[in-house]
């Protein structure tokens, strides 16, 4: 507190409305984003063909989980399938705002992506290829994270919350694989 006393925050408002006036056509893109623009909107994209990918991959598993204790699985496959387009959106919107062109595109969607498409032969299969989708997109986030630091913190930001729901799946598929292993190793 000290610290902003004897450091207050001064703008120079008239140069802000000068500058927020030039450039209209770059919507809410403005010369003070610090990170580059064509970099982010690729990385987005990637990301973005990420999340369609465990979209259908959840979707799959949803349709295909059969047995007698698939219920509560298929349920929450279903969630982190509804979850994972909403990542979708996100991600496309935030592209959008950058001026780019969401790539929602099928041709090199795997290509493009992060993740795998497995749809594993069983219950316990599906739960291991969801966790291990989660895993990776774990890690991607979580380098894009670092990579924004604070050249973009609204991309930043964006992606932390992306990264939570993320690790929250992860646990959720680890929880599923314990309970229909039946043991806390996950080795076999």
């Amino acid at each position: 507190m000290a610290d902003q006393l004897q450091n207050p925050f001064v703008t120079d408002i008239q140069e802000i409305r000068r500058r927020a006036r030039a450039h209209l056509e770059e919507g809410s893109l403005t010369s003070g984003y610090e990170g580059d623009v064509a970099a982010t909107i690729a990385l987005l994209n990637d990301a973005l063909a990420t999340e369609i990918v465990c979209v259908l991959r959840y979707t799959a598993h949803y349709v295909g989980a059969v047995g007698i204790n698939s219920e509560s699985v298929k349920r929450e496959f279903g969630q982190h399938a509804r979850e994972e387009q909403q990542h979708a959106l996100m991600l496309a919107e935030r592209i959008n705002q950058l001026g780019g062109k969401a790539n929602f595109n099928p041709d090199g969607l795997l290509t493009r992506s992060a993740s795998e498409y497995a749809e594993g032969q069983n219950l316990v299969e599906m739960i291991r290829e969801n966790l291990v989708a989660e895993r990776i997109a774990i890690e991607t986030y979580r380098e894009m994270v670092r990579y924004f630091a604070n050249h973009d913190p609204t991309t930043r930001r964006m992606l932390e919350e992306i990264l939570a729901k993320e690790e929250e799946h992860a646990n959720d598929m680890h929880d599923l694989l314990v309970a229909h292993q039946g043991r806390p190793m996950l080795n076999s």
